[in-house]
């Protein structure tokens, strides 16, 4: 049986579409209050933006905080496409984010299953609770065919 997507997941992927279309690596992210309103949304743009710390993650969180008023995300969740780098984790943590649901793992540099496991690290001072594999097909498929076509 399959079950249809969460509309932040939707929302998230759509977002990654966008960054696809505009040449970047297609991830997209949302960030939703307690009652899984929307509260912020962001996609990669690290080369339109000339910015490496431009991971949809950490621009999602910067727009949170700059909705809310706030750098403390508590009671809110992640919703992002692929699994998080180091980076995001580390921001992940800082804000305070109650549950990240991220759709496709990725085993080479993905964060919180792979990699340094960064949630798991007695130095990691906030966990949000995890969850994975919502939207990962599409999440897959989008990333797939994004690097396929610069391998042509």
């Amino acid at each position: 049986m399959t079950f249809p997507l969460p509309d932040p997941m939707r929302r998230a992927l759509a977002l990654a579409a966008e960054a696809a279309a505009a040449g970047e690596v297609p991830v997209g992210a949302v960030v939703t209050d307690a009652h899984g309103t929307i509260v912020a949304e962001a996609c990669n743009s690290m080369r339109t933006g000339n910015d490496p710390t431009a991971h949809a993650e950490v621009a999602a969180l910067r727009a949170a905080g700059a909705a809310l008023g706030t750098s403390r995300l508590d009671g809110h969740q992640l919703w992002v496409t692929l699994e998080p780098c180091a980076m995001c984790a580390g921001a992940i943590a800082l804000a305070r984010i109650d549950k990240l649901v991220f759709a496709a793992e990725d085993p080479k540099g993905g964060a919180v299953l792979h990699g340094p496991r960064f949630f798991s690290q007695p130095t990691c001072h906030h966990r949000p609770d995890v969850m994975s594999g919502i939207g990962e097909a599409e999440s897959a498929a989008l990333l797939k065919e994004f690097f396929a076509a610069r391998r042509a």
